[in-house]
């Protein structure tokens, strides 16, 4: 069978990647779980991609838990078949070192050589895998920073997987990228940063979303307010009867140990670990594995935890200072909790008589109300809406968005593809020739959710409406919005309506049109 594999992969080396062989198919039959729609739709997306002629760049966006590792494992197995080399890039330490172990269980009965490159690492250890990488003896290479360094070099790297992007900067993820021209990339990601996923919803990338939660996956119950000793007592009082284990976030190293004495003296019956960047490698890791061999009961960390990490028996997060954090990092700390089938609680609390700033405030309240399953994306497009788009040729991640206009430049980038396909701009003229209308209506024009509930769906056809030249454009959706959801609302048809308005205006030459309130 060795023999086989190895001619196969020879004979194959160099070539758009095979159909699913085997052993592709029996390393998936070992997935413990049964697949979910969206993760179907999104395995068999990639692997098309990887079987065409075309570098893959493709974004899986996905809530907390929702088997985007499985995907990039299925991913990273199907190059290595075709004897390519697979970069895994990870933010932080604990999360490679965890990849690193689901890696090698899953693909431990095939002839796949794993390995891990970070502070973890020994000198012996590191030296023998940059010699692998470098002879191929090595097949897939997960890591965090140290992967970006000059010393390491691949033989034949097939396939770049960025996990948890919007940690990494765009300089970061292009240095992996630049080592050869048609890389397939696969970036995961349940709150995407602004400019990935504006170049996705224009389609510069493709993207699949994943908005299907596993079986029995019940949303975290949230609760957002002053600091209150008492209610923090109750929360790991309430999770060590029932045997589970906490999460304790205070992202201050100085103090951390001040809080941890607090904490002793207020629940004497829990155990206490503490976990921070700052820590020996040594100590860092054998507290990881006590608090996953559940000989910890509450684990104060800071933010080194926020990303990826699969404790099941950890139902309760609870959140210091939580108005000092950003809204992605809040999403994920919660993402913690919550990935098993007991009910999960998220305690986020602010300092008392302390006012909060009106981004806090913002923040607080967009965590407390996305609380249902799946609302990674609302909270990757509150961040685009926030701080707006950034550069797709630069290296700004965020910028703002009011400075062109997203349906603006949505129709920029279009007729810039057309005219680089070789296709003229169908309806209107070139956008330097026609007049670019500016509305300003008083009217209610959106898609609410109790009409389309999708936040996916509702993305695509906002989209759509943006990019519609012609009225017959606008026409074709709005009978196909009846066809699939029923009558519109009338916040639909306003919308509709302003679309067509714009159209109008746009063939005329209108620059503007304004209609003042009566």
């Amino acid at each position: 069978e060795l023999i086989e594999l190895y001619a196969r992969r020879q004979l194959t080396a160099g070539h758009p990647f095979p159909r699913d062989t085997a052993w592709q198919q029996e390393m998936e039959a070992s997935f413990p779980y049964v697949e979910t729609p969206d993760q179907m739709e999104a395995i068999e997306a990639v692997k098309h991609d990887m079987e065409s002629s075309r570098p893959m760049d493709r974004l899986i966006c996905g809530d907390v838990g929702y088997g985007k590792t499985e995907i990039a494992l299925r991913a990273a197995f199907k190059a290595v078949m075709d004897s390519r080399q697979v970069a895994v890039l990870a933010p932080t330490t604990v999360l490679a070192q965890q990849h690193y172990a689901t890696f090698t269980e899953r693909l431990a009965p095939f002839p796949v050589r794993t390995e891990v490159l970070s502070r973890f690492s020994t000198p012996q250890q590191e030296a023998e895998t940059l010699a692998g990488l470098e002879s191929g003896a090595v097949d897939i290479c997960i890591g965090t920073h140290r992967l970006l360094q000059k010393d390491v070099r691949f033989k034949e790297l097939g396939l770049l997987i960025v996990d948890e992007e919007q940690s990494f900067g765009v300089l970061q993820k292009e240095a992996l990228r630049s080592l050869k021209t048609d890389l397939d990339t696969l970036t995961l990601s349940a709150t995407p940063i602004p400019r990935t996923l504006h170049m996705s919803l224009a389609g510069i990338r493709d993207m699949c979303t994943m908005e299907t939660p596993p079986e029995e996956r019940l949303a975290v119950r949230t609760h957002v307010g002053p600091y209150d000793g008492t209610l923090i007592r109750q929360a790991i009082l309430r999770e060590l009867e029932r045997n589970g284990q906490t999460f304790f976030i205070h992202n201050r190293v100085a103090t951390i140990h001040a809080v941890l004495q607090v904490l002793q003296a207020m629940v004497p019956e829990a155990r206490f670990a503490v976990a921070h960047g700052q820590m020996h490698e040594n100590e860092l890791e054998h507290t990881m594995h006590a608090f996953a061999a559940r000989e910890v009961d509450v684990l104060l960390a800071t933010t080194i935890v926020q990303l990826g990490l699969d404790m099941p028996n950890a139902n309760t997060l609870i959140v210091n200072q939580a108005e000092r954090l950003g809204l992605t990092q809040l999403y994920q700390l919660r993402g913690r909790v919550g990935r098993g089938k007991n009910q999960a609680y998220a305690y986020f609390f602010f300092e008392r008589n302390r006012e909060l700033t009106s981004q806090a405030n913002r923040r607080l309240r967009t965590i407390f109300e996305a609380n249902e399953l799946g609302a990674g994306l609302d909270i990757a497009l509150r961040d685009l809406e926030i701080r707006g788009t950034g550069s797709l040729l630069g290296t700004r991640q965020s910028g703002h968005i009011a400075a062109v206009g997203f349906e603006l430049y949505c129709q920029i980038l279009a007729e810039e593809v057309q005219r680089l396909k070789g296709e003229a701009p169908e309806g209107l003229a070139p956008l330097q020739d026609s007049a670019v209308p500016v509305l300003d209506l008083p009217v209610s024009a959106y898609i609410p959710q109790d009409y389309v509930e999708p936040q996916g769906t509702r993305i695509g056809l906002y989209k759509r409406l943006a990019e519609a030249s012609t009225v017959r454009h606008v026409d074709a959706l709005l009978e196909e919005m009846k066809d699939r959801f029923g009558p519109p609302p009338d916040s639909v048809r306003e919308l509709l309506y302003v679309a067509r308005i714009r159209i109008l205006a746009a063939s005329a030459r209108v620059k503007s049109i304004t209609r003042a309130c009566t």
